[in-house]
């Protein structure tokens, strides 16, 4: 009998066990070491993103108020599953409760459906910026961006109500063991002992419709925004546009490809290793590469920053 089988015979019956990352992998400690150091730098990364945009008043505008969302978001997602898998693997413990399973997996489906309409919004705002950068004070402005970030969560938060209650109150009569490091709507519907094939072809239609009005609009966004770049006589003003839509578009794929990958792809395509793949990847990775995509192919960004560091040695000298 393995470790986990002992676990999950030896844990209260509504516990699950997270076999997790590490159970995997010849030398754990290292990875959890590497994990660790990727969690600080998507906190301090995402965190020092939203001060330089609070902080510096040429970055008040509709694109950076967005991704001061969009690093919030990325906050929330890697803080709801990393820390967790972190104690766990410290503290030698795999079991998690089903309330605290299913908080885990309101929070992360929360937070995913609402980057979904986020990334929609961004690229609605990038088509006004470019196609018409003379209305685009009154067509983005405070008040419209504040309802298409509500909006936003708002959607999340409803995608997170639906599919989190029914996930919760399939019956798990088998093996409580989840093959995963988090709680994951696919990974925790497979040791269900009931049949979920209806629930997952409604969960397939589901993330249809909710991919569909976001990938509508941004597809016809980037067209339009094509054909006017196409049409621009500024080489100055191309490569400007070129740039902002550019890292856009990279955070759209990386994100969109996984979820599409997780949530939309036949089971038989699915194995515990893969999945646990694409999930590191936009739970963990993507966080730390948003920050690092927008600010290094920003110019805006880096300016800002080095004014911050230029202030914070000025300030360092006259202490001396």
């Amino acid at each position: 009998m393995d470790n986990t089988t002992w676990v999950a015979n030896h844990t209260g019956r509504s516990d699950f066990v997270l076999v997790g990352l590490f159970s995997q992998s010849k030398h754990p400690t290292l990875l959890c070491v590497v994990i660790f150091m990727v969690f600080l730098m998507a906190l301090s990364g995402n965190t020092i993103l939203i001060l330089l945009i609070h902080c510096d008043a040429h970055l008040h505008n509709p694109m950076y108020f967005f991704i001061t969302q969009l690093s919030l978001m990325d906050v929330m997602y890697i803080s709801v599953t990393v820390p967790k898998m972190l104690m766990d693997q410290v503290m030698g413990v795999k079991q998690i409760s089903a309330p605290e399973c299913g908080m885990q997996m309101f929070l992360y489906l929360t937070r995913g459906g609402s980057e979904v309409f986020l990334l929609a919004a961004m690229a609605y705002d990038r088509y006004v910026a470019i196609c018409h950068p003379l209305r685009y004070p009154i067509l983005m402005n405070h008040r419209v961006c504040l309802l298409l970030v509500s909006s936003s969560w708002l959607l999340g938060s409803v995608d997170g109500f639906m599919l989190t209650p029914v996930t919760m109150t399939f019956p798990f009569c088998r093996s409580r063991v989840i093959h995963h490091f988090f709680c994951e709507v696919p990974a925790v519907m497979k040791i269900s002992c009931s049949d979920t094939s209806l629930y997952e072809t409604l969960m397939y239609l589901c993330c249809v419709l909710m991919l569909l009005i976001p990938v509508t609009v941004i597809s016809s966004s980037y067209s339009f925004i094509l054909f006017t770049i196409h049409r621009m006589n500024s080489a100055e003003g191309w490569k400007k546009a070129f740039a902002t839509c550019s890292s856009h578009m990279m955070v759209v794929i990386l994100f969109y490809g996984a979820s599409i990958y997780t949530y939309m792809l036949p089971t038989s395509y699915h194995t515990p290793e893969k999945d646990m793949i694409v999930s590191v990847f936009y739970t963990i990775l993507t966080p730390v590469l948003n920050p690092l995509i927008y600010s290094l192919r920003n110019k805006d960004v880096t300016r800002a920053l080095k004014k911050m560091l230029n202030v914070g040695s000025v300030l360092q000298e006259s202490i001396k």
